[in-house]
């Protein structure tokens, strides 16, 4: 009937091989009529989709452009999702100052790793001002949120101390 939650819903299923036989083509056809119907969640899936070539041929720009109608549409992961391909120059120049800025987006809405990369940016200076507190509050906010590589650079950055 059309009803994206349902389709992403079916696309998940198909991902992984709930109840259903595993389908990767079936499930790009599912996200992409959840994407169309305006579910973030499946423009981020289908994202994820052709960023691993999974029922697709691998496309870094087709994925950017679907992760970037997911952030625009307040999904987090989809966010993260694009600022990844932005830090590693994959569909998109590379560009560090937008990746923070996407981290930050996520982080902001409450997604754990966008608040570990970040925190990375900081650490090291990337696409940021390097500030070891800066890094620190934000390994601490990751790690609150049960993020395990956030606790464990949070106890490293304590223990070098922040600058």
């Amino acid at each position: 009937m059309g009803i994206d939650l349902g389709c992403y819903s079916l696309g998940v299923y198909y991902t992984e091989g709930k109840g259903v036989k595993q389908d990767d083509i079936k499930a790009v056809a599912l996200y992409k009529k959840a994407c169309d119907g305006g579910s973030p969640a499946g423009c981020n899936n289908l994202g994820n989709l052709y960023d691993n070539g999974q029922g697709v041929k691998q496309d870094y720009f087709t994925a950017a452009n679907f992760y970037q109608k997911a952030c625009d549409s307040e999904d987090a992961q989809g966010c993260f999702n694009l600022g990844s391909l932005y830090e590693n120059g994959q569909g998109a120049k590379q560009d560090y100052f937008t990746a923070a800025n996407l981290y930050q987006t996520a982080c902001n809405k409450g997604y754990a790793a966008g608040c570990f990369n970040l925190g990375i940016f900081y650490e090291n200076g990337q696409g940021v001002r390097q500030n070891s507190q800066k890094a620190l509050e934000l390994f601490g906010q990751s790690c609150d949120m049960r993020h395990q590589k956030s606790c464990d650079a949070y106890a490293q950055l304590k223990k070098r101390g922040s600058r």
